[in-house]
């Protein structure tokens, strides 16, 4: 079978969409050679991801060759099956006679419509239910965006598949010890911390895991946010200023993600307390770094944790605080989680994923 991909996201997107992107392309890839896989886009950019059937459009209009003059493209390289792999599709793919895929991340943005600009909630809705609604399978990243394409969008539950993904594979390697002291240094990590991994935003919801760490009163621990900042940011720096724990609480926005891995393996806990999410890649990164790991309940964090970690109410300060302590003071609760999660996360391995997203394009075929 012939595949075609949006690559736009594995090109450009150092982050979410961009991982995803390129975990589902490398895993295909490996594990699922005997297809052929043509990956799309509109701007070259070699520095993050490399792919040797990539192909360019000839056109300036780069959003417009995306939803439209794709279509042309595939069609001339005889594509068989095209997957979106983030939120939306090109139009005309049925016209063309091309069978499609689309990945749906998470409905955010109408769960939580606050929280984003009018205009970017008008495209997304419109893109992604285009999306919903034309492709022939919807690949969805956790049962919980599958539950909300259903209750947004009306999808048939059926035409939905529920498909996960893994993390990084810098993340399922061991940093050795040298390693982790460097970039502890790097950092001005001298003591024992605690580590949260996501960007400085009101629906991660950093400030109260401040807040619930000053109030465990963890001695000579440290508490470190790393992430892109946004104007959240200023309420976590204003409180910490209030609490005088600048020395306790550091948050730094711009890590190079070639030092991620050994941050994640020298803390010792792991904290996501978003309050929405759609999967939660963070805890899967903290999960193969070996670390126990508190995270929120209310959305689909149970799926990305499984039994390796603890889960709490996002809301409650006093909860998130005591099971820090818990967490923190307990050897043997350290252990089992750590253990549990080693077991998790065989169930997210690529060889698994690879082989979920080929059964559903040979359904297809």
């Amino acid at each position: 079978m012939k595949i075609g991909f949006d690559a736009k996201r594995a090109f450009n997107n150092k982050t979410g969409l961009g991982n995803y992107s390129r975990f589902v392309i490398d895993a295909l890839q490996k594990y699922c050679a005997h297809n052929q896989w043509v990956a799309y886009t509109n701007t070259k950019n070699d520095t993050l991801f490399q792919h040797h059937n990539t192909v360019f459009p000839s056109t300036a209009f780069h959003s417009y060759w995306r939803s439209v003059g794709i279509v042309s493209d595939l069609k001339r390289d005889e594509i068989q099956l095209f997957h979106g792999l983030s939120n939306e599709l090109p139009l005309g793919l049925r016209k063309a006679n091309i069978r499609s895929v689309v990945t749906i991340h998470d409905l955010i943005f109408l769960r939580y419509p606050d929280l984003y600009p009018a205009i970017d909630r008008f495209f997304y809705y419109h893109k992604f239910k285009f999306a919903c609604q034309n492709a022939d399978v919807v690949v969805a990243v956790s049962e919980q965006t599958k539950r909300d394409i259903i209750t947004f969008f009306g999808t048939d539950p059926q035409k939905i598949k529920v498909v996960y993904q893994d993390c990084d594979p810098a993340f399922r390697s061991r940093v050795g010890a040298e390693e982790v002291l460097k970039i502890k240094q790097k950092y001005n990590l001298n003591k024992p911390y605690i580590l949260s991994v996501g960007t400085i935003e009101e629906r991660k919801n950093q400030l109260r895991l401040v807040q619930a760490f000053y109030e465990a009163n963890l001695p000579d621990t440290m508490l470190v946010l790393v992430g892109g900042i946004t104007k959240y940011q200023q309420h976590i720096e204003r409180y910490i200023g209030q609490k005088n724990i600048q020395n306790k609480v550091k948050i730094f926005n711009d890590v190079p993600f070639t030092d991620l891995p050994a941050l994640y393996q020298g803390a010792g806990l792991f904290a996501y307390l978003s309050i929405f999410e759609g999967f939660g890649i963070p805890i899967v990164e903290a999960l193969h770094s070996q670390l126990p790991v508190l995270a929120a309940t209310g959305s689909c964090l149970e799926e990305a944790g499984g039994g390796g970690v603890i889960y709490v109410n996002p809301l409650d300060i006093n909860e998130i605080a005591n099971q820090i302590q818990l967490i923190w003071n307990n050897i043997d609760l350290q252990k089992k989680l750590t253990t549990n999660g080693q077991r998790h996360v065989q169930q997210l391995a690529s060889p698994k994923i690879a082989q979920d997203l080929m059964a559903i394009y040979e359904s297809l075929s």
